[in-house]
């Protein structure tokens, strides 16, 4: 117990002394956090992994994605394609990938460190540090050229050696005996490989080359005032944090920035990652700033028009050895199923406000819903969130009366009825167990339909496309531009009819603002002036925020507020994000990928 707590003071003084001399880019809260590339409130999971509670844990190797290749591990056994292997390794610990293609009895990789002492070699020491060499197959030991080694093959050069947490260092160094052979091989990692075997692998002339030299971590120590304590014990230098390298091993280094030094790119959820993963056609960043479309076409056109091979540039190569299986991955991780949310069937005009607002045209809030309750009135609104599943805010419904209440799809306006509009009785309703009606904490209800097609059970309403459900905090921060839509009242707390929107933007001051009544799982949203609010009859409706490629997940649900558009008074909204283990249990639906 005493070590456990003389270990737990160390790192709290380490992180403290850190955090006093490096405030420019790291965010002190965050990294008290202890996240690293397994949270997925910070990152995407792996294709062989899921999100659970905030974590990414093993998937089974049957819920891989089926179409790939075969590929063998080292201990011969046989997958139907990489992300199975990457499973079963990833809850079993062995088996790491050795190639493509069935199994061959005689087909083997080995890394090894060079540390230039036969004798240590003969007794079955196993050094920590040294110079990088494979042996694929029965081919003589290869050493890893210096060219394009980063710490990133690094640390998977570490990992494959059995060393878990990768390599402390790493620097290029000269061979200085002549009788070495004439060429040497390229890595080329992602930096989450755990073999060499994975990475791309190319054979270049040694001829001016230097070779790969690392020191794999294997003692935790208490890092100094100039080093930033990663997660998994290692201790790298501050300057290093925020660049978007992950020098950590663990990413621990990269996922709390408030912003990123020059060569990389800054998420919108404080991730960095390297600017070569922008544009790249795969998403990084929790809501996809780095595939942003326009962007990203822009950026091809422009390459496209200007680009040129200098060939006097390119370093000779004498054979292709074996290509990365990062593409692999990226493949299967396409291959998964996506989101078919968020989309609006029109695009919404740029409009300003709800509260004495703009008209909502047909499409535009395909997930909105109307509830009409038991005096025939709809005074709340809702939001279809998939399957027969529909969300809303807990004051807005009564289970006494579940029998009496109708909900209304594609509706536009209560009194001029439009043609597409769908009406479903109610067959189950959840309303939060800890649901408080005094202080409106855990405003939150779900609304099962009643399938009208009795044998295919199904309740998708027409012309209804369900809004995605976010997984993490971090996907929307202060100050971003939401929608809220609804049928509350108007400007002047009149009556309306038609159904309205604006544009808010989050506000995380609200603790300041409402005191002893704003409790965890609540979100304020507004504008400084007040001109845009929700209002009375708005409840249980959407409060809609758009990531880069305008997919639009359910950031809130219309609460409660202090008077309807009253400068300083931003209106409350029950946070989604809050609620989406609570949601998975009781739809049994999976939300995300």
């Amino acid at each position: 117990m005493k070590l456990l707590l003389a270990l737990g003071f160390s790192l709290c003084l380490s992180l403290r002394i850190w955090g006093e001399k490096n405030k420019s880019y790291l965010i002190e809260d965050c990294v008290s956090q202890r996240y690293t590339q397994n949270s997925c409130e910070k990152v995407h999971c792996q294709p062989w992994q899921r999100c659970v509670r905030g974590s990414c844990s093993c998937k089974l190797p049957y819920q891989c994605p089926k179409n790939a290749s075969l590929v063998c591990s080292t201990e011969k056994m046989k997958f139907p394609n990489y992300c199975s292997l990457k499973s079963f390794e990833c809850r079993h610990q062995r088996s790491k990938f050795l190639n493509r293609g069935s199994c061959n009895q005689q087909d083997s990789f080995q890394t090894f460190l060079d540390t230039g002492n036969t004798s240590s070699e003969e007794i079955g020491y196993k050094p920590s540090e040294g110079i990088v060499q494979v042996k694929v197959n029965q081919s003589h030991k290869t050493f890893i050229c210096g060219h394009g080694w980063s710490i990133h093959e690094a640390n998977v050069a570490c990992r494959d050696l059995g060393y878990s947490h990768g390599a402390d260092s790493t620097e290029l160094v000269d061979l200085d005996n002549a009788s070495y052979p004439l060429e040497c091989l390229t890595a080329t990692c992602r930096g989450i490989e755990t073999t060499l075997a994975e990475c791309a692998l190319t054979t270049l002339n040694l001829a001016d080359q230097k070779v790969a030299k690392v020191i794999c971590h294997t003692l935790k120590r208490v890092c100094s005032g100039r080093e930033f304590p990663c997660v998994n014990g290692k201790c790298i230098p501050s300057e290093k944090t925020c660049n978007g390298i992950n020098d950590c091993g663990d990413l621990s280094d990269e996922v709390c920035c408030k912003g990123c030094q020059a060569g990389s790119f800054h998420c919108r959820s404080d991730v960095c990652i390297p600017e070569t993963y922008r544009c790249n056609n795969e998403i990084d960043c929790l809501t996809g700033e780095d595939e942003n479309r326009r962007y990203c076409n822009r950026r091809r056109e422009q390459n496209e028009r200007g680009d040129e091979i200098h060939e006097e540039n390119k370093t000779e190569v004498i054979e292709k050895t074996e290509e990365s299986m990062d593409e692999e991955r990226k493949k299967m991780k396409a291959l998964l199923p996506h989101l078919h949310c968020g989309i609006a069937n029109r695009t919404i005009t740029r409009r300003k406000r709800i509260l004495g607002g703009y008209t909502a045209g047909k499409d535009e809030f395909p997930w909105q819903v109307a509830i009409r309750s038991e005096n025939q009135r709809v005074n709340c609104g809702g939001v279809y969130i998939g399957g027969c599943w529909i969300l809303t805010a807990a004051h807005c419904v009564r289970m006494s009366h579940m029998h009496l209440y109708r909900i209304w799809t594609g509706l536009l306006n209560t009194v001029a009825m439009n043609t597409g509009i769908e009406t479903f009785l109610i067959n189950k309703m959840i309303i939060h167990e800890n649901y408080d009606s005094r202080t409106y904490e855990n405003d939150i209800a779900l609304l099962q339909l009643k399938p009208k097609d009795r044998i295919n059970l199904t309740c998708s309403p027409p012309g209804s496309v369900p809004v995605c459900i976010p997984w993490s905090k971090y996907m929307f921060r202060n100050g971003y531009r939401c929608k809220v839509s609804g049928w509350g009242l108007d400007e002047g707390f009149t009556k309306q009819y038609a159904l309205k929107w604006g544009y808010i933007s989050i506000m995380e001051n609200c603790s300041d603002i409402y005191k002893e009544r704003y409790f965890e799982g609540m979100e304020c949203a507004g504008t400084n002036d007040g001109s845009v609010d929700s209002c009375k009859g708005d409840s249980g409706g959407p409060m809609v925020c758009f990531d880069s490629n305008d997919v639009g997940y359910l950031w809130g649900i219309v609460s409660w507020g202090e008077n309807c558009g009253e400068k300083g008074r931003p209106g409350v909204y029950t946070k989604v994000v809050h609620y989406f283990d609570w949601i998975s249990r009781h739809t049994r639906m999976n939300f995300i990928s």
